[in-house]
């Protein structure tokens, strides 16, 4: 029987020991997509405790212990630091095949050099040990950042951000490079006419200008991107259920647009032609710059309405959605393509029934002018484990270049997250060292191993130019 998270955790042939020992391990990390929080970073903030940096913010954790029976006081309530970490620690023994039993222990042997399995009976001394180092300078932000050998973080930031943090560490000249990514879900999102119009309001004010009209608000929008492009960003991302396609005028947007701003209620139609109008002019300026665009299609929000009172969003009551998307995407990139008009994109899938729907939908559209210029993105979210990421993987694979693909990334809030890159590597090299071993791929270790480090960092490199 092998030992649990040893130095050879998921690979299971001697070619895939190689492969990860000898090409992936030492490479560092471009971590082009997550929801860092851009201030802890600039201040380089130094945690009290493991819950501040390991709990506080992870929905991933909080689903769990809510299936697990731990009262809300506990995960997101008035619980004290240690009491929540306590029974974050009586729920990981139930967490078995779930992947925050790997993710849990592969943190704390990564950062803190524990060993130990996590229970209610290792909590306080776990808990104190991780307190005693969280409070040394190794420690900061930026130190856990530099035990994973980051390089690159895109943090995640509506097109309202002063992005001042970002521009605090740039000034400071540090090795990190910390850039922003052009989220602008709240800018189209119609489903909400009061929420729509406040965020224009405020527009209004990060603008300096009135907005009265269509194209006063494309203009405002505009000249936010072009802020956030002379503030390091070429990166930006949409949050989405499905890609929105629908036949538009521009007479229409702007009647439409008039209607928002007066208040009124518009028509589904109404709604889904203004998403897929703001989806439209967000990618013509994304080509424009030069840019990657990013899509994350498929999560179905806050199915939980009272929770959601409660709690407001991204609290852990999402899961995954059934939307159709195979038109719509091929419409929306046919659209952009044929006015050449389509940026480097990236496409990530949260329902796997649609994940040899996104290997050929890639296909139609990568053009030759770049190597993997629509990407299937790595598997994202519910998706993000052992098993998501080897469908995901073999998806590509079958169907496209997986030689291409610009790897792996954390989506995380939090500091502790980064072993997830390197537990997509160990995946990737067990994946080449089996077919190695079962003479299903040549013996050619130096190509191979070539491959794989392209796929674990060189290819977002050449991908993103950051």
């Amino acid at each position: 029987m092998k030992p649990f998270l040893d130095e050879n955790f998921l690979l299971q042939s001697k070619t895939a020991e190689k492969l990860y020992h000898h090409f992936a391990k030492s490479l560092p990390i471009i971590d082009y997509h997550n929801h860092l929080i851009p201030e802890q970073i600039a201040n380089n903030t130094q945690f009290a405790n493991i819950s501040q940096v390991w709990l506080a913010g992870d929905h991933y954790k909080w689903r769990a212990m809510r299936a697990n029976g731990v009262d809300e006081k506990y995960i997101t309530g008035v619980g004290s630091d240690y009491e929540k970490f306590e029974k974050w620690a009586e729920t990981v023994p139930y967490t078995l095949r779930n992947p925050l039993y790997h993710w849990t222990h592969l943190e704390l042997q990564r950062y803190f050099g524990i060993n130990d399995l996590l229970s209610g009976k290792t909590a306080r001394k776990i808990y104190d040990e991780c307190a005693a180092k969280l409070q040394t300078p190794e420690y900061s932000v930026r130190g856990l950042l530099a035990k994973m050998n980051v390089e690159v973080v895109c943090t995640t930031d509506d097109p309202l951000d002063s992005l001042n943090f970002h521009q605090q560490l740039a000034r400071e000249g540090a090795n990190l490079k910390m850039l922003p990514a052009f989220r602008p879900d709240k800018a189209m999102n119609s489903d909400d006419i009061e929420g729509l119009n406040e965020y224009i309001d405020k527009l209004e004010t990060v603008a300096d200008k009135s907005i009265s009209s269509l194209q006063d608000y494309i203009d405002a929008l505009k000249g936010r991107h072009d802020y956030f492009a002379a503030n390091g960003c070429s990166v930006s991302d949409h949050g989405l259920e499905q890609i929105y396609a629908e036949d538009y005028t521009e007479a229409e947007i702007a009647s439409i647009f008039d209607k928002i701003r007066g208040k009124q209620t518009i028509s589904y139609q109404e709604n889904l032609k203004f998403k897929s109008a703001m989806l439209v002019y967000f990618a013509e300026w994304d080509h424009e710059k030069g840019w990657v665009q990013q899509y994350h299609l498929g999560a179905l929000r806050n199915n939980n309405a009272r929770m959601l009172r409660q709690l407001g969003p991204d609290t852990g009551w999402d899961s995954i959605g059934d939307f159709s998307q195979a038109r719509m995407l091929s419409k929306f990139l046919n659209r952009l393509d044929n006015q050449d008009k389509l940026a480097k994109t990236i496409i990530y899938n949260l329902n796997p029934a649609d994940n040899e729907l996104i290997a050929t939908m890639i296909g139609n559209f990568n053009d030759g002018s770049v190597a993997g210029k629509v990407q299937f993105g790595s598997a994202w979210w519910f998706l993000d484990q052992k098993d998501g990421m080897i469908k995901q993987l073999n998806a590509l694979s079958n169907m496209g270049l997986l030689s291409r693909l610009v790897g792996m990334l954390t989506d995380s809030r939090s500091f502790l997250s980064f072993p997830r890159h390197e537990y997509f590597r160990r995946i990737v090299c067990n994946l080449f060292g089996e077919d190695m071993e079962n003479g299903e791929l040549p013996n050619d270790l130096e190509w191979v191993g070539k491959i794989v480090q392209d796929i674990s960092y060189f290819n977002a490199k050449n991908y993103f130019k950051f």
